[in-house]
């Protein structure tokens, strides 16, 4: 069976636990089933809070130290502080995901390679051009995905997506989940690694 993915193209902790998920999921053998989710609705749905109503203190950890530590300890390089642009609108990166799935390009590859840009190298996620530049790397023509990326089927996936996310009681992102049992965080991908092949006890 597929290991379902819920997460968001900006997201700091899919970026941090990236790498070591798509290895996870090529060792056993599974298929990661991508579904990018609008993060900002669903952490304010499921009662959250939105980011810029969090605390000082919540932020200095959860988003500072909590970061710069899985940053090494995932050998995952991160810019200082935030990205520039981490707060701008990111339909259109999601959306190119779920055009790059629904077309058959590898959306394992092009997932990592849009989370890696934002936080190592500060890349506009929300920008056509920075996203074509990226798919330009990957040797993936640009043009007909973009496109696809803004056309309506892709909106209504996103939103269903989204609505499936906050249905299923999804916290946040990078949540990952192995036939039904759902785990929260790149903290518990070693959790994922061993449900993979000796699931936990209902």
């Amino acid at each position: 069976m597929a290991i379902e993915y819920f997460y968001a193209a900006h997201s700091a902790f899919a970026y941090l636990g990236s790498a070591r998920f798509l290895a996870i999921a090529k060792t056993a053998g599974r298929e990661i089933v991508h579904r990018p989710i609008d993060l900002n609705h669903v952490v304010e749905t499921v009662g959250a809070g939105p980011f810029g109503a969090r605390s000082k203190a919540h932020v200095d950890y959860f988003f500072g130290r909590e970061i710069q530590r899985w940053s090494e300890e995932r050998e995952a390089p991160v810019v200082p502080g935030m990205p520039t642009h981490h707060f701008k609108d990111y339909t259109l990166a999601n959306g190119l995901l779920i055009a790059a799935d629904t077309s058959g390009h590898d959306v394992d590859r092009l997932s990592h390679a849009l989370l890696e840009a934002h936080w190592r190298d500060d890349a506009d996620l929300s920008d056509s051009a920075t996203l074509a530049t990226i798919l330009e790397r990957l040797q993936i023509e640009p043009g007909a995905l973009l496109d696809a990326a803004s056309a309506p089927e892709t909106r209504k996936l996103y939103a269903q997506y989204t609505d499936e996310a906050i249905g299923r009681s999804v916290f946040g992102s990078p949540t990952y989940v192995v036939d039904g049992d759902m785990f929260y965080g790149q903290d518990r991908l070693e959790m994922v690694e061993r449900a993979l092949v000796r699931p936990y006890r209902r």
